[in-house]
């Protein structure tokens, strides 16, 4: 049986914030065709790549996962709906994004392991 990563909750989180992105065109009634195509587009993104990393990590899928979350984050004004009802939204779910892959990559660099096995590790 497979050991499970401890930061496997955060391509959970990722999976879900792909889900709520996909679904936010219809929830929230979207008017701007661009937003609406960018949201589909990069939340098939973020869910292919969460559900990849949950299934068989890979640092890359980390990285595409927080490219997708800054492009998310910055697509109102790169597409020119930032005065839309998706802005606010794209800003927030993106940023959530981002910042959840960047944990994840710090996570996984960085290993409070002890050296000696009796306290934390000490450089």
């Amino acid at each position: 049986m497979r050991k499970r990563r401890r930061e496997t909750i955060l391509d959970v989180y990722n999976l879900m914030l792909g889900a709520f992105l996909f679904a936010a065109p219809w929830l929230f009634s979207y008017a701007s065709e661009a937003a609406r195509a960018d949201d589909w587009t990069s939340s098939a993104l973020v869910v292919a790549s969460s559900l990849a990393a949950v299934l068989a990590f890979a640092e890359w899928e980390e990285w595409v996962s927080m490219i997708v979350g800054l492009w998310v984050l910055a697509s109102p004004w790169l597409l020119g709906f930032q005065h839309a009802k998706a802005m606010p939204i794209n800003v927030a779910v993106g940023a959530m994004i981002a910042f959840m892959s960047a944990l994840e990559l710090w996570l996984i660099h960085y290993d409070p392991a002890p050296v000696n096995g009796t306290g934390p590790a000490v450089t």
